[in-house]
């Protein structure tokens, strides 16, 4: 696959998931870019906004394997990875593999479900495989997790950990539409009926092939140094208690190749890096004075951690 082939195969995944989503375009460029650089996604908002309609157009516009998970407090690991069964016939244990063994999966609602369950999903992410009863299992390629959770309920629910956070690419939230296209989602069939309708714009090999593709993009070296510097600011900043992992800069790098690609560039500049700063940090640092959730209603989360990373960017400066 050629890059103009891919270009024109990312704006057909773009046009799919608009017929779904209307109104948020910067929202599914960032979905299709965390997808693109082979991360997961957490998608963090209030009811209705369409957190679990997003996930599954980005699966059926994909010819794969898709499975969701509901998660719930009585979810077991098991449930998710699988469980080894004695076979009878066979006079043998065999493995049967979870909902976690396919390409797009969706954990909706995961921080109603257990730490220990939660923690089933931290070698997956991580590095792609399962380990059962000291056998290890590759999961297809090409694989991601979507998850969904909602900022407003506490009981019940149980955070995610800092170290199961910062394995997700990005965390971003829908927000709500504006009037002209609340308007028309009042008007229009029922998303049901237009996911129902959906039909795969690419497939899990052309996927494969444009993640290849987006690891070529070109980033200069004073690009790389200008993550670094964003990086060491979070650690350095004295607004926080956390700042971001080498991981979270290595996912900031990745997903700026993946922006140029979407913006049909072969080279990254400033701006990818600048735009995609906050939806790949944010959800990772924790802020000094412990504040959380106090902008419930914002499009970009946690409004404290979203103006300290800004002003991490404000103090670094932009690479010519």
């Amino acid at each position: 696959m050629d890059c103009s082939e891919a270009y024109e195969k990312i704006e057909k995944l773009k046009n799919n998931l608009n017929l779904v989503i209307r109104g948020k375009e910067e929202v599914i460029e960032l979905a299709v870019a965390a997808l693109l650089s082979r991360g997961h996604l957490l998608i963090e908002d209030v009811p209705g906004v369409g957190k679990t309609t997003l996930a599954h157009a980005l699966a059926k516009s994909i010819n794969c394997e898709f499975q969701r998970i509901q998660f719930t407090s009585d979810l077991l690991p098991s449930d998710v990875i699988g469980v080894t069964v004695y076979n009878q016939a066979a006079h043998s244990f065999e493995f049967r593999p979870g909902p976690i063994f396919a390409n797009i999966v969706l954990a909706d609602e995961i921080n109603r479900t257990t730490p220990k369950t939660q923690s089933a999903l931290l070698e997956a992410m991580n590095d792609r495989q399962v380990s059962v009863d000291k056998v290890t299992y590759r999961l297809p390629e090409p694989f991601m997790l979507l998850a969904t959770q909602n900022p407003l309920e506490y009981a019940g629910t149980f955070p995610l950990p800092e170290s199961q956070l910062d394995r997700f690419t990005m965390c971003i939230r829908i927000g709500y539409p504006g009037e002209a296209d609340e308007r028309e989602i009042l008007r229009s069939v029922s998303s049901e009926t237009v996911i129902a309708g959906l039909k795969p714009v690419i497939t899990a090999d052309d996927l494969a092939a444009m993640q290849t593709l987006v690891e070529g993009v070109r980033i200069e070296d004073n690009l790389v140094g200008y993550i670094l510097a964003i990086a060491a600011g979070t650690r350095a900043h004295k607004g926080m208690r956390l700042g971001v992992s080498p991981r979270a800069a290595k996912t900031l790098y990745r997903a700026a190749q993946a922006r140029a690609m979407i913006l049909m560039r072969d080279y990254c500049l400033p701006d990818d890096i600048k735009t995609l700063a906050v939806p790949v940090f944010a959800h990772r640092i924790i802020p000094a004075d412990g504040g959380f959730n106090d902008d419930i209603g914002g499009d970009k989360g946690n409004s404290l951690a979203v103006t300290l990373i800004e002003d991490v960017l404000s103090n670094v400066a932009v690479p010519v």
